[in-house]
């Protein structure tokens, strides 16, 4: 039972839910983590076969019906952060952001400093690096920041590029800010907590967390390239989406089915998501997986 999941679920998907689901319903777990929309193109060129696609953001799973899937479920939310290295020589200013002795709004003048090593992912392919931006622009007007704040910490004035020094492999990206590579980095609170990572929690208003902001992200945008063709997407809140590729195995069923369960959801809350209700987007769900919905 092959599961295709967004990097930012690789340390919960391989250390905690995978095996828990192995020991609780028998069936072999294989995981696959990758960019969201990566993962969605490999599968929509059949690339890929997984049995199940985790991916952050429903965007990449709508291109997809109704030839892999008819159907979603959004079941946990995430935040971004700004995540760094307490052994940066930034470290102490990093720290007082975090702490709170420092106004928030310092951390993005911060982030403009010439030498300041800076890692995100890539905006065309990884929502990660998309809500990133997104994240930077909400703060230059929430701040009431210069209008060039944004292109500064970027380093560019065309913030959907793929050149640039500052993108790394979302599955790569973690460690290289661990290993002192980067100062700072883009991150999901989620992989903060599970891995660790020291951080700095960004308010509701800028860290698109909340549902009842979700008018106010959508303001921010990115023009990006999706095969060769320019798209602007907009910002919202950050949800993790599941859905069964093809047709659905007893196996796949039952690692949906689990997910959703309390004991997975569990696992989820104590990995620093945040938990909605399950409910079905779509048509077709199995039944199996649809009495975890309530339904």
């Amino acid at each position: 039972m092959s599961v295709a999941y967004a990097s930012s679920l690789e340390y919960l998907n391989e250390k905690v839910i995978g095996p828990a689901f192995e020991k609780a319903e028998g069936y072999k777990y294989s995981g696959t983590g990758a960019a969201s929309g990566t993962l969605s193109s490999e599968i929509a060129a059949k690339e890929i076969t997984p049995n199940v696609f985790e991916s952050v953001g429903a965007d990449n799973i709508t291109p997809l019906q109704p030839a892999f899937t008819k159907w979603y479920v959004p079941y946990a939310g995430t935040q971004m952060v700004v995540a760094y290295n307490p052994k940066s020589k930034y470290a102490s200013q990093f720290q007082a952001f975090a702490n709170g002795t420092k106004p928030l709004s310092g951390l993005f003048t911060l982030l403009e400093t010439p030498g300041l090593k800076l890692g995100r992912t890539d905006p065309n392919i990884d929502p990660q690096g998309r809500d990133f931006i997104y994240m930077l622009e909400l703060a230059q007007s929430y701040y009431h920041l210069p209008s060039d704040t944004v292109s500064k910490i970027l380093g560019t004035s065309d913030p959907g590029t793929a050149s640039s020094s500052q993108i790394y492999a979302e599955s790569s990206l973690d460690s290289t800010l661990q290993s002192g590579q980067l100062d700072a980095s883009s991150a999901f609170i989620t992989q903060a907590v599970e891995l660790h990572l020291s951080y700095i929690k960004l308010p509701a208003a800028i860290s698109l967390a909340s549902a009842a902001d979700a008018a106010a992200y959508g303001k921010a945008t990115v023009t990006i390239t999706v095969k060769g063709a320019k798209t602007t997407k907009s910002g919202s809140p950050q949800v993790i989406d599941i859905t069964i590729i093809g047709k659905p195995t007893p196996a796949a069923i039952a690692f949906v089915k689990y997910t959703l369960s309390k004991a997975g959801l569990a696992e989820y809350k104590a990995g620093g998501f945040a938990l909605f209700t399950p409910a079905a987007v779509g048509s077709g769900v199995p039944a199996a997986v649809q009495s975890e919905l309530g339904g």
